[in-house]
């Protein structure tokens, strides 16, 4: 699949929405990112297009995306054309709700969601906490590995997360010391395919029809206890924070770029041709009680990743397993090479050891309850406008204990 850039990514365009216009906005006309929101006073759930500080009415049907997730490209891509249209410069302005009076959902319902382990640098920083001398297990360079989520679990933008009740390394049960979040990049697929056909590689970036921000919360504590032999379960399932804007395959059409080169061959059915990463930066911001701005924690380039999109479809699918329109993979924790980059507190404290400092001198290990952690991320490079996520907020609520 070669990306298609047309006149809709065209820098020069402006709009008669004047907050589009201005420079690091994260949603300008070359964006047009979707997603489920009502307003205030008219509480429908509508699909909307985020455009500026504002939300049009896409004039979509339903109070989902997983029907635009089935469309087929051409029919996507006829679809932005004419947003483009109605929101550029001299075109006659429509109904506005500022996005700071709307409530925002889900974009999709989600029947399955799978979360990957595909940056080397969190796989290795990882593994060299609990095995110093073997950090990457024999299989790592040769398969995409991964878990199945729970979708149920799935929460809005905003929504805080409860401290989770699990049973700890010590062998007793009550909250997690040891909450971390993990900062993520998510593809909502579509329009799927057959049980028992498998999605080649060749074709499999097809299915990525819009990119979000995750974040997979996750009890480290737990974790540990629990992990082996099948891998996470309480740990991860409590909840997972979806941002809100979906990010449509055609905005980010400028921004595939080379994925890093494997010094391990890997089997034929994973061998993608062409430019399979994509050039996102993820940054994770952290603010306290005490602390009024929010700092921030990390920055990281997803276009580092071990494996690609296209890959994780492709082994995914490679059994014959079926996804659906509006199914969520997520790509791991994104993670670079340097401490800057490293996309959890389990990596950035070394587990515990070394504390992060905070600007007005707290510090942190772990989360604590009253914390926010809002991700952001955004695709910049020359000749082209800056496309912006927005956030995925998530504060920190105290544990029920009885």
């Amino acid at each position: 699949m070669t990306p298609v850039i047309d006149d809709t990514h065209d820098p020069a365009r402006r709009s008669w929405v004047e907050s589009a216009n201005r420079p690091g906005c994260d949603f300008p006309i070359q964006n047009l990112p979707l997603g489920v929101y009502c307003g205030i006073e008219d509480v429908s759930v509508r699909i909307g297009v985020a455009i500026g500080d504002f939300v049009v009415d896409a004039g979509l049907p339903g109070g989902s995306l997983n029907a635009y997730f089935a469309l087929p490209a051409t029919q996507r891509r006829d679809l932005r054309k004419a947003l483009v249209k109605k929101l550029e410069a001299g075109s006659r302005p429509c109904e506005l709700v500022p996005q700071s009076e709307c409530s925002t959902w889900l974009p999709a319902v989600v029947g399955d969601y799978t979360d990957f382990y595909a940056s080397i640098h969190h796989a290795t920083n990882v593994g060299k906490l609990f095995r110093p001398d073997n950090p990457l297990l024999p299989n790592y360079k040769h398969v995409p590995i991964a878990y199945h989520g729970r979708a149920s679990s799935l929460i809005e933008n905003g929504v805080p997360v409860r401290r989770p009740n699990g049973q700890l390394a010590e062998g007793k049960f009550g909250p997690t010391r040891e909450l971390d979040y993990e900062v993520e990049v998510g593809a909502f697929l579509g329009p799927g395919n057959a049980l028992g056909e498998p999605i080649p590689v060749a074709r499999a970036r097809e299915q990525v029809v819009g990119v979000c921000l995750v974040n997979d919360w996750s009890a480290r504590d737990v974790q540990r206890w629990e992990y082996q032999p099948l891998g996470p379960f309480l740990a991860k399932n409590f909840a997972t924070s979806v941002s809100p804007w979906v990010v449509t395959a055609e905005a980010l059409a400028p921004f595939w770029v080379d994925a890093p080169a494997h010094d391990v061959p890997v089997l034929p059915y994973l061998q993608e041709a062409g430019s399979g990463a994509l050039d996102i930066t993820v940054e994770v911001w952290l603010r306290t009680k005490a602390l009024a701005e929010p700092h921030r924690l990390s920055r990281g380039q997803f276009k580092e990743m071990y494996w690609t999109f296209g890959q994780m479809i492709a082994h995914h699918t490679s059994n014959g397993c079926r996804v659906r329109p509006g199914d969520l993979i997520a790509s791991g924790t994104v993670s670079g090479p340097e401490k800057e980059n490293r996309g959890c507190l389990l990596e950035l404290t070394s587990k515990g050891a070394e504390p992060v400092r905070l600007p007005d001198g707290e510090t942190r290990t772990f989360l604590e309850d009253g914390d926010e952690v809002i991700l952001t991320g955004y695709c910049q490079r020359p000749g082209f406008a800056r496309i912006g996520f927005g956030a995925c907020r998530g504060a920190v609520l105290p544990a029920v204990v009885g």
